[in-house]
């Protein structure tokens, strides 16, 4: 049982509100079977025959009861689109078995019509009728729905006339048919719609992620693009003249493959500054991205970054990672409702503190579990500047991930970024030109 618990909270928020949904219509027919039970077999006033057919409409209840959950989700994974099952045999067995309890409360009705058998008969009927109407309201139709239950109501009074029931006690069976086939359509349809649309908004989410990544491959693209596509295409073109040239034995040629020297290594540079750009994360940027990624994801979050101007560029670009890290972690292993991010310099150190409430289980797979990769490499690129990164469970189910690094140090030291060597300039020998012979 606790296995199972643990299981429900290891799911997204969306998975539990589907299963909780689920188990609410599985287990409402039961209610009705357990709450009715006693009063119908109890102590027969009519003699052995009422007490038969009462233990027989609470057996007939409990088969359906049990054999309705597997019609019930086929339906609703029908009415969701993840499953196309035949229904069809399913459905005809809990109509046989809704028959049959009805039969069973008409004759019930007919023989012990006391004030304490109508309360519960009718009460047990709306847990039989809940599997086989619920099903069907979920397959078909509203207006189907409603025309077939007011027909099925009609003819629900020809129990009655069989057991001899007067004209006016007509009346009831017709009202009470239809006030439960509003109620399963109120209790199942609307449920089933509600879940519809919480996975649309969860998939439309996931689509907003998968843009957002789409859009930044497409900005990486039209910045090489942009930058490498004319110097590709000037060195090409002097490649070529510069060949034409050598050919004809041209001192030309030389000059010729010096530009295109200088164009490659121009895009070389142009290519560094594209790179030094995307791998030295902008803590600015960062920060506004993860607000940005967060709010999409449907997760408040707050920020405070007042201390960020006064930090080295060293740092910054430190800390952008662990905010970038610390997004991606919320996002794939946390069930975050909210989550805050907060910078602060405290005693000569740069302290970022990102704290999040969606710890699935303390331990195991939490929104940060000390055991990630990202979490290492991060820990090895603060550890270059001096700094720590720690990760700690707090009180309601919190997470924080605390990074330090000490901003003095670091400015004194600076950020020291290898750059490629620069060959040196093109020395051609001018090819004599050929004389005519």
């Amino acid at each position: 049982m606790i296995g199972r618990v643990r299981g429900f909270r290891s799911h997204s928020k969306v998975k539990q509100i589907d299963l909780y949904s689920r188990g609410v219509l599985y287990v409402a027919p039961w209610l009705f079977v357990l709450m009715q039970a006693g009063g119908l077999v109890g102590p027969a006033r009519s003699g052995p025959a009422v007490q038969y057919l009462a233990l027989a409409l609470v057996v007939v209840s409990a088969v359906q009861a049990g054999t309705g959950i597997g019609l019930l989700r086929r339906a609703l994974d029908r009415y969701l689109g993840k499953g196309e099952a035949q229904l069809r045999g399913r459905l005809a067995l809990s109509f046989a078995l809704l028959t049959a309890a009805f039969g069973l409360l008409a004759a019930v009705l007919a023989k012990a019509f006391d004030e304490q058998t109508a309360q519960n008969a009718p009460t047990m009927l709306m847990g039989v009728a809940l599997t086989p109407l619920g099903a069907f309201c979920l397959i078909v139709r509203k207006r189907v729905y409603a025309v077939v239950c007011t027909v099925v109501s009609l003819l629900a009074n020809v129990p009655f006339v069989l057991t001899g029931t007067a004209g006016a006690g007509m009346v009831g069976p017709f009202v009470g048919s239809m006030f439960v086939s509003g109620w399963v359509l109120l209790m199942v349809r609307v449920t089933a719609w509600m879940l519809s649309i919480i996975w649309e908004v969860d998939a439309a989410r996931g689509v907003q992620a998968r843009l957002a990544v789409a859009e930044e491959r497409l900005r990486f693209s039209r910045d090489m693009h942009d930058i490498l596509g004319r110097n590709l295409a000037a060195i090409a073109l002097k490649s070529e003249l510069a060949v034409q040239l050598s050919r004809r034995g041209s001192a030309a040629a030389a000059d010729q493959m010096a530009e295109v020297q200088r164009i490659a290594q121009e895009s070389q540079r142009e290519l560094r500054e594209v790179v030094r750009g995307y791998r030295e994360a902008d803590l600015h940027t960062e920060l506004v991205g993860a607000r940005g990624i967060l709010a999409a994801a449907g997760i408040e979050c707050r920020i405070d970054d007042a201390a960020v101007d006064e930090l080295p560029p060293p740092v910054q670009s430190a800390l952008a990672w662990v905010v970038r890290e610390a997004t991606t972690n919320v996002l794939r292993h946390a069930d975050a409702g909210r989550c805050a991010l907060r910078l602060r310099r405290v005693d000569g150190q740069a302290v970022l503190v990102v704290e999040n409430n969606g710890v699935r289980e303390a331990g195991a797979g939490g929104s940060g579990a000390g055991g990630g990769s990202g979490l290492a490499g991060l820990r090895e690129r603060l550890t270059g500047l001096g700094g720590t990164l720690t990760c700690e469970y707090g009180a309601n189910g919190t997470f924080l991930l605390t990074a330090r690094v000490p901003v003095a140090a670091t400015a004194a030291e600076g950020a020291k970024v290898e750059e490629l060597p620069v060959p040196a300039p093109f020395q051609g020998t001018p090819v004599p030109e050929r004389t005519g012979s």
